[in-house]
């Protein structure tokens, strides 16, 4: 799927923009079923109605956060839900993601995750016996679009040796007003700064990674672990913008820098990210995110 100089400027800075990769009638449908999602979501109860924030992301993980890697739940914008945790402003411009199984558990995000020529480009830029592990489809809602801070996806999606890919779909046109991806050519070829950790509360971390005793200040389900003290770059002026048109593909290497700013335009920046790690490496029980059932390869069909 990707031709020489789409492999060599990948590998060059971990990253690679493909244009028209997904058409408009898949954008569409996609859309159409995460706003049907959205409508059809029953929360367990008012409390379940679980906001996402990367700033402090231990607040984000709460028990619903840590089981929807095997189910599709919804989270909320923070600048949707005021002091007392009611919602503002109608559900559908209220949501900051769906997450995180939809590849395997919906039919409309199955078939378009699972199409032969994503595991193609899966194989051109080295991943092997791909598996799909995470989706998300983000909404970057207009005015209140969270920002998602500077990271590495191995931090969240951490495998011995590191795989993760990450597969980014703009279902939008994504520009700098409404908070497009920017990234640190070439950051990738540095190492990895954090990991993030369920904690012993959360089903337990193996004895290598008990914890310690600058642990004890930050219970909760769930913690960042320093791997390495070098800064990630400082957005925006270390990262470049990657502002690009609706159907693009964007292919990020796990170990790049990126980020994205706050949505302060009234449009919104509607997108679908797919993870995929490599059959071949070790995934931790430690990692935040866990499955029940086996990981189905990039590409097969339900």
């Amino acid at each position: 799927m990707l031709n020489d100089s789409q492999i060599n400027e990948f590998h060059r800075d971990g990253f690679v923009v493909v244009e028209d990769f997904i058409d408009a009638a898949s954008r569409e449908a996609l859309r159409e079923r995460a706003l049907q999602l959205v409508d059809e979501w029953e929360p367990h109860s008012e409390s379940s109605q679980s906001v996402f924030t990367t700033d402090e992301q231990e607040r984000a993980s709460t028990r619903e956060f840590l089981d929807s890697g095997d189910g599709i739940w919804c989270f909320f914008e923070p600048g949707a839900v005021d002091a007392e945790g009611n919602v503002t402003r109608p559900r559908h411009l209220a949501i900051n993601k769906i997450g995180h199984a939809m590849h395997d558990l919906d039919p409309v995000f199955s078939e378009i995750s699972h199409r032969p020529e994503l595991a193609e480009v899966a194989a051109d830029v080295g991943l092997t016996d791909p598996l799909a592990l995470q989706s998300m489809y983000i909404f970057k809602q207009p005015g209140i679009g969270g920002e998602v801070g500077c990271h590495q996806d191995a931090t969240f999606l951490y495998t011995e040796p590191i795989s993760v890919k990450g597969f980014w779909f703009a279902i939008e046109d994504a520009t700098i007003d409404n908070g497009c991806l920017w990234a640190a050519p070439g950051g990738h070829r540095s190492g990895l700064r954090q990991l993030f950790e369920r904690t012993e509360a959360a089903g337990g971390i193996p004895a290598a990674h008990s914890t310690s005793d600058d642990d004890a200040d930050s219970p909760g389900l769930t913690r960042f672990r320093e791997l390495d003290p070098t800064p990630l770059p400082s957005p925006p002026g270390d990262l470049v913008p990657l502002e690009v048109p609706a159907g693009t593909l964007v292919v990020l290497d796990g170990l790049l820098p990126h980020w994205s700013d706050v949505n302060r335009s009234a449009i919104s920046r509607h997108a679908y990210t797919l993870h995929c790690i490599s059959a071949r490496a070790q995934y931790p029980s430690w990692n935040w995110l866990q499955r029940s059932t086996p990981l189905r390869p990039l590409g097969a069909t339900a």
